[in-house]
């Protein structure tokens, strides 16, 4: 895992060393194992590296082949380098290292930008092709790594993180009104390749694009993932699916592990990560005979307040297993004095406080581990969200399978009765609070068509874009290497090609995932219903400890100068919360945070 940045010159002109420079320092964190700039004509490269397979010195980047007309960036890891390594010597390449990076190289040459069919990992990278005179920059299926890139009078600019292309004069100074509006209004953000900084774009999911001397020639998909439309299975046929899935998770999972570098978990508690974490055990006690296997770190975020802690389930994942349980315990009593940076990290706002806990989990992580596994969009593959209920039940009708409809629409609430509450009155709350916004800004149909439609719409361009953000900046804010074995595109394209009521049956939400793990986690958890992940109880620190910031934000000069929002009712309807008028909703939030963000990357100096 690294950070990556160049430039383009697009007027014949030479690259800028000393802005590639900038660009790179801005990334340390990324990368604190090493760094590297090379500087050709119109072409300039920048890497940070962080060292998780081959620490030797041959791992350096940029990377170049054999004759030197080939240059490399890369950030992220091809799981299965060891299987293409393999078949490209058989084909008379030759390797001068064990790195993932060399193989992307001479896996270009091999194939060209056919190449990127053959990964399986997460990617982003640009690769200088001397003798075309071309970047050939792309990014990986589920956008697990990010890229980012804008567009000058002379020059093309790109890089891991939107901080790095703002070391250029003319990028990134202004909001973009459209996505800010968006944000505030229905907490959007990563659903387009716009960003929240004007001119600034990134390189959606699962495409690649061509640079020449003239600017973009070509942008195209190389991958799309297809839902089958299917809502019911064949007769008979669960068992054999769920012995298909826990194969190829487990499959997943060993890939993920490997590594020159100590490996830990994210454990919340509930079924996705507990999952990784007794497959990962099962993994390491099949190592060497003879040979005591290695421990298991886990890292957890607990609170005081047990209506939000998950401390009870956290003992049962890791009882009667060899896992070293580390746990930290996230509060108010240190999240001012974090949310500068947290902030500042990922580059925009926002949309919830939970963030914070995966802040901090990653912050206790990089003590004992660089690589961590993570449970992320195992919900959005496996319908974890109870909104989804409601499209599958509509699809149903759609279809006049009434009595199923009934069924679902029965087990749903003898699950999430009390869940379904409470979302009722959080969906007034939210459509009141968008009144105190001047603008709502384009909205996204989130939750609409069919089970199977609404979680394509996640997966790709909604819900899963933004955590994953999220997961690859907290990560890398402490250096550490996030990897999520759920989004292995084989696991993705076989959790996609099953009917719906693989997802959900009888309101159960998982339903492959809870049947494939029988025997294998305890039953405790195999049978929770509710979902909390790394939550944070926001409602409960937004009405207590942090309403005094709040209300100093909101009575700012700024606050009131902006022309997102209506400050003197934002403030009445906050202090009509504080004293128990009003429900929360995370619009409050939102508005806190882009006013922090404003204050911090564009107001002037």
């Amino acid at each position: 895992m690294c950070g990556i940045a160049g430039q383009l010159q697009l007027s014949g002109g030479t690259a800028d060393r000393d802005l590639i420079r900038r660009m790179s320092d801005l990334l340390q964190h990324r990368g604190p194992d090493g760094d590297g700039i090379y500087v050709d004509g119109m072409v300039g490269l920048a890497h940070r590296r962080l060292a998780i397979i081959d620490l030797s010195g041959e791992g350096r980047q940029p990377m170049q082949n054999e004759d030197g007309t080939l240059w490399l960036v890369f950030n992220g890891e091809i799981y299965n380098y060891r299987e293409l390594m393999g078949e490209l010597i058989s084909y008379g390449h030759r390797f001068q290292s064990r790195t993932d990076s060399e193989v992307i190289l001479h896996a270009y040459e091999e194939w060209g930008t056919g190449c990127l069919s053959r990964f399986n990992g997460m990617w982003a990278f640009a690769l200088w092709d001397g003798r075309r005179r071309e970047l050939f920059c792309a990014r990986d299926r589920l956008g697990i790594k990010p890229f980012y890139y804008a567009e000058t009078r002379d020059s093309f600019l790109f890089a891991s993180e939107i901080k790095a292309l703002r070391a250029h004069p003319d990028v990134g100074r202004r909001p973009d009104e459209e996505m800010v509006s968006a944000f505030l209004a229905w907490g959007l953000a990563d659903h387009t390749d716009r960003t929240m900084f004007e001119g600034v774009r990134q390189l959606l999911p699962a495409h690649y694009m061509i640079v020449g001397e003239d600017g973009i020639a070509e942008r195209a998909a190389f991958w799309e993932v297809s839902f089958n439309p299917a809502l019911n299975s064949e007769p008979g046929s669960d068992g054999r699916l769920a012995t298909a899935f826990r194969e190829l998770l487990e499959d997943a999972v060993d890939l993920h592990l490997r590594s020159d570098v100590p490996v830990g978990t994210c454990l919340s508690g509930g079924l996705d990560s507990s999952t990784l974490v007794a497959l990962i055990d099962r993994a390491l006690r099949r190592g060497t005979p003879g040979v005591e296997p290695p421990h298991q770190d886990t890292f957890s975020a607990c609170f005081q307040d047990e209506r939000f802690d998950e401390s009870a389930y956290i003992d049962i994942a890791v009882k009667g297993s060899g896992v070293r349980s580390h746990r930290v315990y996230p509060g108010t009593d240190t999240i001012w004095a974090d949310l500068e940076h947290l902030l500042y990290i990922n580059d925009e706002p926002f949309a919830a406080l939970t963030l914070y806990s995966q802040y901090c989990v990653m912050r206790l992580a990089r003590e004992e581990v660089k690589v961590v596994l993570d449970g992320q969009g195992a919900d959005e593959l496996l319908a974890g969200y109870i909104a989804y209920q409601y499209c599958h039940i509509r699809g149903l009708i759609r279809e006049f399978q009434i009595l199923q409809a009934a069924r679902e629409t029965l087990g749903t609430l003898r699950h999430h009765g009390d869940f379904l509450s409470y979302a009722v009155g959080q969906f007034f709350a939210r459509k009141e609070r968008r009144g105190l916004i001047r603008s709502e800004g384009p909205g996204f149909p989130r939750y609409r068509g069919t089970l199977n439609e609404a979680l394509e719409t996640d997966l790709m361009r909604a819900n899963l874009p933004y955590l994953l953000h999220w997961e690859d900046r907290t990560s890398m804010a402490f250096s550490i290497e996030a990897r999520v074995p759920y989004l292995d595109y084989r696991v993705v394209e076989f959790l996609a090609s099953l009917p719906a009521d693989q997802k959900i049956r009888g309101g159960v939400t998982k339903f492959i995932l809870r049947k494939a793990t029988g025997g294998l986690i305890p039953e405790a958890i195999r049978c929770r219903m509710d979902k909390k992940g790394f939550a944070t109880p926001e409602e409960v620190w937004m009405q207590g400890d942090m309403s005094g910031r709040v209300l100093e934000i909101m009575s700012s000069e700024t606050f009131r100068s902006r022309p997102y929002w209506d400050a003197d009712a934002v403030a009445e309807n906050y202090r009509d919360f504080l004293e128990g008028k009003a429900p929360y909703s995370s619009e409050i939030w939102r508005m806190v945070c882009c006013e922090l963000w404003l204050r911090r990357f564009i107001d002037p100096a």
